[in-house]
Protein backbone atom coordinates (compact mmCIF):
# COMPACT_ATOMS: atom_id res chain seq x y z
CA UNK A 1 0.00 0.00 0.00
CA UNK A 2 1.35 3.43 -0.97
CA UNK A 3 2.05 6.02 1.72
CA UNK A 4 1.83 8.83 -0.83
CA UNK A 5 -1.53 10.63 -0.73
CA UNK A 6 -3.60 10.24 -3.86
CA UNK A 7 -3.86 13.30 -6.07
CA UNK A 8 -6.25 11.79 -8.59
CA UNK A 9 -8.95 14.21 -7.37
CA UNK A 10 -6.88 17.18 -8.58
CA UNK A 11 -7.99 16.70 -12.19
CA UNK A 12 -11.67 16.07 -11.64
CA UNK A 13 -14.54 18.36 -12.59
CA UNK A 14 -15.18 19.03 -8.90
CA UNK A 15 -11.68 20.49 -8.62
CA UNK A 16 -11.94 22.76 -11.64
CA UNK A 17 -10.96 26.37 -11.09
CA UNK A 18 -14.28 28.26 -10.95
CA UNK A 19 -14.96 31.31 -13.12
CA UNK A 20 -14.42 34.76 -11.66
CA UNK A 21 -17.02 35.87 -9.17
CA UNK A 22 -19.24 38.76 -10.23
CA UNK A 23 -17.51 41.34 -7.99
CA UNK A 24 -14.04 40.68 -9.38
CA UNK A 25 -15.30 40.36 -12.96
CA UNK A 26 -17.16 43.69 -12.67
CA UNK A 27 -14.16 45.50 -11.21
CA UNK A 28 -11.92 44.24 -13.99
CA UNK A 29 -14.48 45.23 -16.63
CA UNK A 30 -14.87 48.72 -15.11
CA UNK A 31 -11.15 49.42 -15.50
CA UNK A 32 -10.75 48.12 -19.06
CA UNK A 33 -9.74 50.56 -21.78
CA UNK A 34 -8.21 53.25 -19.58
CA UNK A 35 -4.65 52.54 -20.78
CA UNK A 36 -2.97 49.53 -22.40
CA UNK A 37 -0.76 49.16 -19.31
CA UNK A 38 -3.82 48.95 -17.06
CA UNK A 39 -5.30 46.34 -19.40
CA UNK A 40 -2.09 44.29 -19.05
CA UNK A 41 -2.31 44.50 -15.25
CA UNK A 42 -5.95 43.40 -15.44
CA UNK A 43 -5.02 40.54 -17.77
CA UNK A 44 -2.41 39.45 -15.23
CA UNK A 45 -4.89 39.60 -12.38
CA UNK A 46 -7.40 37.59 -14.42
CA UNK A 47 -4.75 35.00 -15.30
CA UNK A 48 -3.73 34.63 -11.66
CA UNK A 49 -7.35 34.31 -10.57
CA UNK A 50 -8.20 31.65 -13.13
CA UNK A 51 -4.95 29.67 -13.15
CA UNK A 52 -4.48 26.42 -11.25
CA UNK A 53 -1.91 26.90 -8.46
CA UNK A 54 0.15 24.77 -6.15
CA UNK A 55 0.35 25.49 -2.44
CA UNK A 56 3.85 26.90 -2.93
CA UNK A 57 2.77 29.19 -5.76
CA UNK A 58 -0.30 30.35 -3.80
CA UNK A 59 1.91 31.27 -0.85
CA UNK A 60 4.33 33.10 -3.13
CA UNK A 61 1.52 34.96 -4.91
CA UNK A 62 -0.02 36.10 -1.63
CA UNK A 63 3.32 37.50 -0.51
CA UNK A 64 4.03 39.05 -3.88
CA UNK A 65 0.66 40.74 -4.23
CA UNK A 66 0.22 42.17 -0.74
CA UNK A 67 2.24 40.46 1.92
CA UNK A 68 5.81 41.71 1.78
CA UNK A 69 5.56 45.44 2.56
CA UNK A 70 8.10 47.21 0.39
CA UNK A 71 8.57 44.42 -2.14
CA UNK A 72 5.05 43.62 -3.22
CA UNK A 73 2.68 44.75 -5.95
CA UNK A 74 0.96 47.21 -3.63
CA UNK A 75 4.29 49.00 -3.25
CA UNK A 76 4.92 48.93 -7.01
CA UNK A 77 1.54 50.56 -7.63
CA UNK A 78 2.14 53.14 -4.88
CA UNK A 79 5.47 54.05 -6.45
CA UNK A 80 3.72 54.33 -9.82
CA UNK A 81 1.26 56.81 -8.27
CA UNK A 82 4.23 58.74 -6.85
CA UNK A 83 5.84 58.85 -10.29
CA UNK A 84 2.63 59.93 -12.07
CA UNK A 85 2.19 62.81 -9.62
CA UNK A 86 5.78 64.07 -9.96
CA UNK A 87 6.18 66.87 -12.56
CA UNK A 88 9.84 65.92 -12.99
CA UNK A 89 8.77 62.45 -14.13
CA UNK A 90 5.40 63.24 -15.74
CA UNK A 91 5.91 66.24 -18.04
CA UNK A 92 2.19 66.88 -18.61
CA UNK A 93 1.96 68.13 -15.02
CA UNK A 94 4.31 70.98 -15.88
CA UNK A 95 1.41 72.74 -17.59
CA UNK A 96 -0.20 73.23 -14.17
CA UNK A 97 0.59 76.27 -12.07
CA UNK A 98 3.53 75.71 -9.68
CA UNK A 99 1.39 75.54 -6.53
CA UNK A 100 -0.85 72.88 -8.07
CA UNK A 101 2.21 70.94 -9.25
CA UNK A 102 3.60 70.92 -5.72
CA UNK A 103 0.25 69.90 -4.23
CA UNK A 104 -0.17 67.04 -6.72
CA UNK A 105 3.38 65.85 -6.10
CA UNK A 106 2.92 66.04 -2.32
CA UNK A 107 -0.25 63.93 -2.53
CA UNK A 108 1.54 61.27 -4.59
CA UNK A 109 4.43 61.18 -2.16
CA UNK A 110 2.01 60.99 0.76
CA UNK A 111 0.17 58.09 -0.89
CA UNK A 112 3.42 56.18 -1.45
CA UNK A 113 4.49 56.78 2.15
CA UNK A 114 1.13 55.79 3.62
CA UNK A 115 0.96 52.68 1.46
CA UNK A 116 4.37 51.60 2.72
CA UNK A 117 3.65 52.45 6.35
CA UNK A 118 -0.04 51.77 6.89
CA UNK A 119 -1.46 49.41 4.28
CA UNK A 120 -2.42 46.23 6.08
CA UNK A 121 -0.38 43.31 4.84
CA UNK A 122 -0.62 40.98 7.78
CA UNK A 123 -3.54 38.92 6.50
CA UNK A 124 -2.00 37.80 3.17
CA UNK A 125 1.31 37.31 4.97
CA UNK A 126 -0.32 35.20 7.69
CA UNK A 127 -2.25 33.19 5.09
CA UNK A 128 1.02 32.50 3.22
CA UNK A 129 2.68 31.42 6.46
CA UNK A 130 -0.19 29.07 7.29
CA UNK A 131 0.04 27.52 3.83
CA UNK A 132 3.77 27.09 4.37
CA UNK A 133 3.14 25.43 7.72
CA UNK A 134 4.69 28.19 9.81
Amino acid sequence: MSTTPSTSWVHTADNAVPPLDEDLEDRIADLRGIHPGVDLILDGARLIALDRHTLDRTQTLLSTIAGNGGTDLLEVLAQLVRRLTDPAQNPCLRTLDPDTQKAVQRLGEQHAYETAEYTPREHPSEAAALIDGI
